[in-house]
């Protein structure tokens, strides 16, 4: 029996007594019947029925359950070294007071991942451990512990289950991730933090010394400048730590530097690995560019554009096709007209100065230039081993060099007054009229010794004075002529003088030409096609070279005073089109019309419309064009009749010929052989051997 239980009821039984007030009969009566109650309960206890729901309800409701599990301490070393197999632990279940017991165990270590780890003495209680544990791979085993009927092999008592935690060994060392690392440093890099993450990572359990670790730089080569830790940012079980420096990197002293990094943890013993960084220092501009001379002159005709001047070298000691020797030039003074450029040859570095608009020596003889250069890259500047900003302004001086250029006096052309003379004239005018003269001036020349000829006149309409330049009207212009663009004929002259060598001025003569109505109108729209199956009308239009106002609109009727012609068409005028129509029904087949067309101005042409009557089907085109009737001269159909009658002329004369057979035989023959002819049968004239024919 509980003995928890059966206190339970002995207090029960005393607040019972001392409460009641009745009789002693009543007292007894509940004695008796808690004694009762007991007795079943104790016996519902230890019952095994096959009806193992009501079992369990009974023992829930009336039964205070308690553990009778004794385990001492249960913890395990890591990485024990043996030898094996060692005690750990022993189990105690107070049900072997009533029960010959067996223990069992179950769960990771025994019946899970990892296996073979764990064994127990199934009468005693023991436990013994048969290998190491790595807590690195398994931190906490969880075990289940049973006990059994030694006889019926039945659970007897609750499963504890226990988990098993093992303790840390110091056996990781840390390790740096990656444990080589490569960095790219600029020579300008600005002192304080590198670029560079260190991380390093114990695998021991987080918390405690074992995994606690610290860092530090055991070796640098070169020592300067002087590279430190920041240890400032640890995350957890990661150590993670940036490489700072004071002072200047030189990359013409020193391109590599390599770094050997140490981190230590704090377990016993201390375990440590190291890292290995090589830092690799490029270039910066750190050189200014520097000119090869104090002052450069060079010079350039008068006038002259797009042509290189001077080449301008620099020195840079930085590397070569680098931003920090890459020379940027600049014109700082002296081109306020913006007569000059000057770009950097990205195969020579130099500066090529260049002239794009010409210069007047008669306003100009000298120009100053002052130049500036320097890199793409900002000037990094470095004294003692500490940057130095701004730069000195001593070192600024020397990136500024004077260009004297000079303007060469050259034989200037001559000018006219207006390059560009507009003239208004009508088309057919008369020749011999002076169109222009123009007005020409000469800075380094006699005005008199200029000579002009024509430099452009594609219809040869013009003739000039090569003495004046006086352009004459020498053929009359046609305004519908091919070389007249819009209504404007171009001409271009040339003025020459006698310099060395002889300079060319050139001008524009523009005539706008006016227009007369000397082209007579005509049809467009020939031939026209008229559907005779839709209707009986057709548009037409007509054109003139001419323009407003002498074209259109314009007036068109029939040519002649024919009264069958009349009978057959008219013409009808709207406002927008003129038709053509056809007066009655006719046949298929093409037709001439001819028509008098007549401008605004009155200027008549005559021309003759060529009209086709058709079938169009469902479309516009026609679809048959082969008239349904025709009609022959009289000429040709006597001479189609004198043909038939000459045919069979020939035919009579070749069957009644004599060629020894008599008349009434050939005749006779010839009806036989149309008989036969017509019944498609062979006809047998058994002539073999008969002379040539004869005329009888």
């Amino acid at each position: 029996m509980d003995i928890s239980f059966y206190t339970h009821n002995r207090n029960t039984q005393r607040r019972s007594t001392g409460t009641a007030t009745c009789t002693s009969l009543r007292m007894w009566k509940t004695i008796i019947l808690l004694f009762l109650l007991a007795l079943w309960a104790e016996s519902s206890q230890e019952q095994t029925s096959q009806d193992g729901t009501r079992n369990k309800t009974c023992e829930r409701v009336l039964i205070r359950s308690k553990r009778r599990w004794v385990l001492n301490t249960f913890e395990v070393n890591e990485e024990l070294p043996g030898p094996y197999p060692q005690f750990i632990t022993e189990l105690h279940n107070d049900k072997h007071l009533k029960h010959s017991i067996l223990f069992k165990i179950s769960g990771q270590g025994v019946t899970e991942e990892p296996l073979n780890v764990f064994t127990i003495n199934e009468t005693t209680g023991e436990i013994f451990l048969h290998k190491p544990i790595d807590r690195e791979t398994y931190s906490m085993l969880r075990v289940n512990f049973d006990v059994m009927d030694k006889e019926t092999h039945k659970i007897v008592d609750k499963t504890l289950t226990f988990d098993l935690e093992i303790k840390d060994m110091n056996d990781n060392k840390p390790t740096f991730k990656p444990e080589v690392l490569y960095m790219n440093i600029p020579e300008n890099t600005k002192e304080g933090q590198l670029p560079i993450l260190l991380q390093a990572t114990d695998r021991d359990e987080k918390g405690n010394d074992n995994s606690r670790i610290s860092m530090r730089i055991v070796s640098q080569e070169p020592a300067l400048p002087k590279i430190s830790l920041d240890t400032s940012l640890d995350e957890k079980k990661q150590k993670l730590a940036k490489l700072v420096f004071s002072g200047c990197f030189d990359y013409d002293k020193v391109k590599t530097y390599k770094m050997l990094v140490e981190a230590r943890d704090h377990g016993i013993p201390s375990l440590s690995s190291t890292a290995t960084i090589y830092i690799h220092i490029y270039d910066s501009n750190t050189h200014a560019p520097v000119f090869t001379d104090l002052k450069f002159n060079t010079e350039v005709l008068e006038m002259e554009t797009n042509k290189e001047i001077l080449r301008i070298p620099v020195q840079d000691k930085d590397t070569p096709n680098t931003p920090g020797s890459r020379a940027v030039f600049a014109i700082l003074k002296g081109n306020e007209e913006g007569n000059y450029k000057i770009e950097t040859d990205p195969l020579t570095n130099e500066g090529v100065l260049t002239v794009i608009k010409g210069k007047d020596y008669e306003r100009t003889t000298l120009t100053e230039l002052e130049i500036g250069v320097e890199n793409e890259e900002p000037l990094f500047f470095c004294v003692d081993g500490k940057p130095v900003n701004p730069i000195p302004k001593n070192l600024n001086r020397s990136n500024k060099v004077k260009v004297a250029v000079k303007v060469i006096d050259v034989n200037d052309p001559p000018v006219f007054h207006n390059k560009i003379h507009i003239v208004h004239r009508v088309e057919e005018e008369e020749p011999g009229e002076v169109l222009y003269t123009p007005t020409v001036t000469d800075e380094d020349s006699d005005p008199a010794k200029i000579r002009y000829k024509l430099g452009e006149d594609p219809a040869k309409w013009m003739s000039i004075d090569p003495q004046t330049g006086i352009i004459t009207l020498a053929k009359k212009m046609d305004r519908e002529s091919p070389y007249v663009n819009g209504s404007t004929y171009t001409v271009v002259m040339r003025a020459i003088d006698d310099g060395e060598p002889p300079g060319t001025g050139t001008g524009t003569l523009v005539i706008n030409l006016g227009d007369k109505n000397d082209n007579a109108p005509y049809l467009t729209c020939n031939p026209s096609v008229i559907c005779g199956n839709k209707g009986d009308r057709v548009r037409v239009t007509a054109q003139d070279a001419d323009v407003f106002p002498y074209s259109g609109p314009f007036i068109i009727t029939l040519d002649k005073d024919d009264q069958e012609l009349k009978s057959m068409w008219k013409f009808e005028h709207t406002v927008s089109e003129i038709l053509l129509i056809s007066l009655k029904s006719l046949p298929y087949g093409n037709y001439t019309v001819p028509v008098k067309i007549a401008d605004q101005q009155g200027v008549q042409a005559n021309d003759v419309l060529q009209v086709v009557i058709c079938d169009c089907g469902s479309g516009t085109v026609c679809k048959n064009q082969l008239p349904r009737s025709s009609t022959l001269h009289i000429s040709s159909i006597v001479i189609i009749l004198l043909a038939i009658l000459l045919l069979i002329a020939l035919l009579l004369y070749c069957f009644f010929c004599k060629c020894g057979i008599n008349r009434k035989e050939k005749i006779h023959n010839f009806m036989e052989f149309l008989q036969d002819d017509g019944i498609q049968t062979m006809v047998i004239y058994k002539l073999e051997g008969e002379g040539s024919c004869k005329t009888t």
